[in-house]
């Protein structure tokens, strides 16, 4: 009878558990029994584990062969258990040291050749580890750089179950063939899935710094203050113009004029696009703000998370401490707009299915672009729009008042003249400058809310800003004066006070004065008050 044990991570969303994996042999007839609420891809790891260690020069123990995972009441899935799996049974046969396997986590899945391949999700397996006490873990070679990001736990990347049995058992380590230059590596093809970055607007989440430039937006000086203002305090901003004045071309640039990612908010954005598969190639750390422009046709579980079994990190997930970007924003589905109205309060998403209930991060900077009317020519002058009354109330609508509310900051984008195209030297400010600036004032409202739990003017609640916080004396009189009119509900009297603090750190100011609050109404309401659209630059 033999016996040995180590350990490996169940994910549930992007938190890990840690498993312990126990293999038990006793004599009888050759069987291999694997037990402790797996899923389909985890039962069929007996095949695969079977064939890599007879194929890495192993003798395979023909006896009855149980291998259990604890605790069984955590479902698990996914071929990440693989190498626990084999290392266990090789402890119980005693071609390793059961009391060396006791103590190491174990993430990889099997060839049937033998080699460790890569899975997805290492990041948050080896952050569960590392909370859990462990110190050493074992990861394919491959995805070493990202688990050596957890501080406190040495990392042993292998590249074959070879070159692992060797290890641990103090023999020559086995030199791996190398693949042929030129050719990409096979083993690489386990952490992305095909076509993921595409089809949420990934794809560029380390390079829109280079590509994408403020200065290259001609005029739109109201929409330019609406984007600094929402970076600088991490306000929602709803975009509403013709086709062709800009909107996009702003939204794209909103990643690059935000400060950089904090090492405890890369540590939680990585972990969340490693459990996707969606981690940049060679990049094992996202350290700028993600973007991401979810289709029009997107569901609802695509857009806040889903599918079968243990919830996949959504759109939401995937632009957390970043911007989500829901181009032709009426075109969206209405159930899966008004399911952002609960991330956008609190900051994360709770899915409840049969197979157990996930949290997943959301905390997110969205913008929202729509056309005036169905035609787009509503708002042009000197043209003539198509669309009846009630097809452009019926398109108005489709975004809920309940949705609009939760949004901070509304401009109306204005189609860009010839004089402002074709004038030279009439480039704005470039994303540098701007970035500058709001780089400045989020270290002002960092240094305000140094010892709070909050670390933007978005994130604070009102009656902290009410009570702690106050504008200066008489300031807010006009913004009162919408609320008893109905202009303003009570959340947006809160939101109009948030971005009254963001432009008054984009100014300077300690406090914010009626010309701050003046520009947080127009920017708000979207009704012009007399407020300079410009920021940084009042006195």
């Amino acid at each position: 009878m033999g016996f040995a044990r180590t350990c490996s991570v169940a994910l549930v969303g992007v938190e890990g558990v840690v498993v312990e994996v126990q293999a038990d042999l006793e004599p009888g007839v050759a069987a291999f029994t694997l037990v402790g609420l797996p899923d389909k891809s985890l039962t069929e790891s007996r095949d695969r584990v079977r064939a890599a260690v007879v194929n890495s020069g192993g003798e395979w123990p023909q006896k009855k062969l149980t291998v259990g995972l604890s605790p069984a009441s955590v479902p698990k899935g996914g071929s990440g258990f693989d190498l626990a799996v084999a290392c266990a049974v090789l402890g119980a046969a005693e071609r390793i040291d059961p009391r060396v396997l006791a103590d190491v986590v174990m993430i990889g899945e099997l060839g049937l050749d033998g080699r460790v391949r890569p899975v997805r999700g290492v990041l948050p397996a080896v952050l569960a580890a590392a909370d859990a006490g462990y110190e050493q873990v074992v990861v394919p070679e491959c995805t070493a750089a990202e688990a050596a990001l957890v501080p406190g736990i040495a990392v042993l990347g292998v590249r074959s179950l070879r070159q692992l049995i060797a290890v641990l058992t103090d023999e020559p380590v086995p030199e791996e063939p190398p693949d042929d230059p030129g050719r990409p590596d096979p083993l690489m093809a386990g952490l992305n899935l095909p076509g993921a970055a595409f089809g949420s607007g990934m794809g560029g989440v380390a390079a829109h710094d280079q590509r994408h430039d403020f200065a290259d937006v001609v005029g739109q000086v109201s929409a330019r203050t609406a984007m600094e203002v929402a970076a600088a305090g991490g306000h929602h901003v709803f975009l509403q113009g013709p086709p062709g004045a800009g909107k996009t071309m702003l939204a794209e640039r909103m990643p690059a004029i935000m400060p950089r990612l904090s090492r405890a908010e890369s540590l939680e954005v990585t972990a969340v696009h490693s459990v996707a598969g969606m981690l940049p190639p060679g990049k094992p750390l996202v350290d700028v703000p993600p973007f991401c422009a979810p289709h029009h046709s997107a569901t609802m579980q695509s857009l806040v998370g889903g599918g079968k079994g243990i919830a996949r990190p959504g759109a939401v997930s995937l632009a957390h401490r970043g911007v989500l970007f829901l181009d032709e924003a009426p075109e969206f589905s209405s159930h899966a707009l008004d399911a952002l109205r609960q991330p956008l309060e609190s900051g994360y998403v709770v899915i409840a299915r049969s197979a157990g209930v996930v949290r997943l991060p959301s905390q997110f900077l969205m913008l929202l672009a729509a056309n005036p009317c169905p035609c787009g020519r509503l708002s042009v002058t000197g043209d003539s729009c198509d669309c009846s009354p009630n097809s452009i109330r019926r398109y108005q609508s489709r975004l809920s008042g309940p949705l609009l509310d939760r949004v901070d900051l509304r401009v109306e984008v204005e189609p860009v003249t010839r004089s402002e195209l074709t004038a030279q030297g009439a480039r704005g400010e470039s994303t540098q400058v701007v970035a500058d600036r709001v780089r400045a004032a989020r270290e002002r409202a960092a240094t305000r809310l140094a010892d709070t739990p909050w670390r933007t003017n978005s994130e604070v609640p009102g009656h902290e800003l009410r009570s702690r916080w106050q504008a200066v004396p008489g300031a807010m009189a006009e913004a009162e004066h919408s609320l008893e009119r109905g202009v303003l509900t009570a959340r947006g009297l809160d939101r109009v006070l948030r971005v009254a603090w963001t432009v008054a750190d984009l100014t300077g100011h300690d406090r914010p004065d009626a010309g701050d609050v003046a520009l947080a109404l127009q920017l708000r309401t979207g009704v012009p008050r007399g407020a300079p659209m410009v920021v940084g630059a009042r006195p």
